[in-house]
């Protein structure tokens, strides 16, 4: 089963209606995240109406990607709608063992020059947008998409620099792990992922996680209590500068 690849104004405009449907999930002013990504949220979730940008990573395979596909799972398990817009890489089988329920999911891969028309459409019926950011995206352009989503209570997820974001997420270090004495298999990655942003996540915050981990984003178990008793913990320290 594939997520619903939207093409044209028509096709998006019947994804809108039943994705504006009563929402199971009571209408919640927070959506849901894994346990293991609350420290980086304010609200230890994705609220109604912000814009959580995620930066591009340096390289490549940053672990970008994994960290969307984290940020969207338990949201669309506890029922609310999802899209990815302007992302034509971003696999539906990669969604679905990440925990995405592909029934709830939009794909559009090729949004083209109506890009601020298509995503404006899917803020006023799904519950979380992510959308690449062109690189010819004015200010006044970004500042009308992030008014949109605060007025209809979407989750505005930007891949890429978004200035004015309520909270910035970002892969700042990796290390694979499933290697050694030049045999195995490349099998989760240790990522350190930043968050920085205004108000309440004014003061920068990192976790480190593994991506992906037993089909599931894990915490990194920190040395001294993984030594006493094999116990997880989120390590929140704050950042320089």
């Amino acid at each position: 089963m594939a997520g619903r690849m939207v093409v044209g104004s028509a096709a998006l405009a019947g994804l809108v209606r039943p994705a504006s449907a009563p929402d199971p999930a009571g209408g919640h002013r927070v959506l849901p995240v894994r346990p293991e990504l609350t420290g980086l949220l304010p609200n230890r979730g994705l609220r109604r109406g912000s814009t959580i940008a995620v930066g591009g990573g340096q390289h490549r395979h940053s672990g970008t990607t994994s960290l969307l596909l984290a940020l969207l799972a338990e949201a669309s398990r506890a029922g609310s709608w999802c899209a990815v817009v302007g992302m034509p890489t971003f696999g539906a089988g990669a969604a679905a063992e990440a925990g995405i329920v592909l029934d709830r999911l939009a794909l559009v891969p090729q949004p083209g020059p109506e890009w601020p028309t298509v995503v404006a459409a899917l803020i006023d019926g799904v519950d979380v947008v992510v959308t690449a950011v062109p690189s010819t995206v004015s200010a006044s352009v970004a500042d009308r998409l992030a008014a949109r989503a605060r007025q209809r209570g979407s989750v505005l997820v930007p891949y890429g620099r978004w200035d004015g974001a309520d909270v910035t997420l970002q892969v700042v270090r990796g290390i694979w792990q499933g290697l050694g004495a030049g045999r195995g298999r490349l099998r989760r990655r240790e990522v350190t992922i930043s968050a920085r942003g205004r108000g309440a996540a004014a003061r920068p915050r990192e976790v480190k996680v593994w991506l992906p981990g037993d089909d599931l984003t894990r915490v990194v178990p920190g040395p001294a209590v993984a030594a006493r008793s094999g116990a997880t913990r989120l390590r929140v320290v704050a950042g320089r500068g």
